[in-house]
């Protein structure tokens, strides 16, 4: 009998727990500080923008957090997400290695996101709020938040970056479709925005700049909440669901990795599969080589500094503990909208701080190239953001062909690109640039970090 393609959980099989890693770290994470008085915040702090089950959520050091069943109900219109060997990739590469992937693509919105919009939506309807409001890049947050709202009756407002609103009209189309309304970011719709427009007219947006514009909104009401669609401790907690299925699915396939890679922008997509498989090793099971890969243009893990740094442009959101290229650092216009944020998640920051990770970061250009040796292989067209997993997993495997070394790589593949395409053109027409960001600029942004004592 030939070796099996794909790896499938009955539903029945989808985990009841998320698992938090926090609970396993040798060091606890460095706490979340008051911008005013500089002392750790407490859930006051937090109120105003979150409601008070994310809060416990983002604060608990528990090792497993139950999954309500009316998120698991949601949850089975796609999950448990498949893992698949990549036999063909592994014969196009001559790679001794056996490659493994989980896909995120068969989500109704085409990632991994709605693994956290879900749970977001069904807590934030629970205590009575009626609107939310959230960022987006290329879009996958976006419209998965758009379609938890629906599922549970919230009215959402995404301000999407300009360069994103601009480069994907059809995931703005999909979010509308869901009954959102997308903002293109800097807007005129709050004060913030406009103050940025002033001095920059044709702004390109940042991620830090919508998230700005969002939390402006949302703590101007009572009966809105912020949501946030990655690098914050709740939303990589309900991610772990992807690696907690994974280790189910290596199990079936008889294999367990020695190496895993994820790509990196907040943070989330990498956490999910990540996680659960560090835990693993830290309470005594085997320890793969953990790789995160993220954009040359915008390298907070290889390039960033880990210090407290605001979440926000506008400075409005508390100061955490990440990796991080400066607040007010504006990333260029590449393609991989999900990866263009200045910082790292503080877990994720923290567990590179403890050598428990590694990270890369490679051009554009290197991650579509690879992305189309992948769907010349295996048939599916990853996001631009999946990209740059694709090409760690594809040196790895290449580096096992070079070493003579039978190695098993597992690699998340966070979401389709079908609403990408007009990148992948631009790739064929060799007009896709590899971006640099400014040096000048990085230098200016990472010199106004906030002073916070020692």
């Amino acid at each position: 009998m030939s070796t099996p393609t794909k790896y499938l959980l009955q539903e029945s099989q989808m985990p009841k727990f998320w698992y938090n890693i926090q609970a396993d770290l040798p060091q606890p994470l460095p706490p979340v500080l008051h911008p005013g008085t500089m002392q750790p915040i407490g859930p006051d702090d937090l109120a105003p923008l979150f409601p008070m089950s994310l809060i416990e959520q983002e604060v608990t050091t528990e090792r497993e957090v139950e999954i309500p069943e009316p998120v698991r109900e949601v949850f089975r219109l796609w999950r448990p997400a498949p893992l698949y060997r990549a036999h063909r990739l592994e014969k196009v590469l001559g790679t001794p290695a056996k490659i493994f992937y989980k896909y995120e693509g068969v989500s109704p919105a085409g990632s991994h996101k709605p693994n956290s919009a879900i749970p977001q939506a069904f807590y934030n309807a629970q205590a009575g709020v009626k609107r939310l409001t959230t960022e987006t890049g290329a879009g996958q947050w976006g419209s998965s938040l758009a379609m938890a709202g629906q599922l549970f009756g919230l009215d959402v407002t995404i301000y999407q970056v300009r360069v994103s609103y601009d480069q994907k009209p059809y995931r703005r189309a999909l979010m509308e479709t869901y009954g959102a309304r997308c903002v293109a970011s800097p807007s005129n719709e709050t004060e913030y925005g406009r103050r940025v427009l002033a001095e920059h007219p044709n702004h390109p947006g940042s991620l830090g700049i919508a998230i700005s514009e969002a939390v402006e909104i949302a703590a101007q009401r009572d009966d809105t909440k912020y949501a946030l669609g990655s690098v914050l401790n709740h939303v990589l907690l309900h991610q772990t669901i992807i690696g907690l299925e994974a280790m189910e699915q290596m199990h079936m396939a008889d294999a367990w990795p020695d190496v895993l890679v994820g790509c990196t922008g907040g943070g989330s997509n990498f956490a999910g599969l990540a996680f659960p498989f560090i835990g693993h090793g830290l309470r005594g099971g085997a320890k793969p080589r953990i790789v995160a890969v993220e954009p040359a243009a915008c390298p907070s893990l290889t390039r960033g500094k880990y210090a407290y740094d605001f979440g926000d442009t506008a400075h409005l959101t508390p100061l955490t503990k990440m990796h991080t290229l400066g607040s007010t650092f504006t990333p260029p216009g590449f393609h991989a909208g999900g990866l263009r944020y200045h910082g790292m998640a503080p877990l994720v920051s923290h567990v590179k701080e403890l050598g428990l990770l590694e990270a890369v970061a490679y051009t554009q250009n290197q991650c579509f190239e690879a992305g189309v040796t992948f769907a010349r292989a295996e048939g599916i067209v990853p996001a631009p953001e999946a990209n740059h997993a694709v090409r760690g997993a594809i040196e790895e495997a290449l580096r096992c062909k070079r070493e003579g070394k039978a190695e098993t790589i597992l690699f998340n593949l966070s979401g389709h690109g079908h609403f990408d395409m007009g990148s992948y053109q631009k790739y064929f027409a060799g007009e896709l640039a590899d971006q640099s960001y400014d040096e000048k600029e990085l230098a200016q942004a990472l010199s106004g970090l906030p002073s916070v004592p020692a």
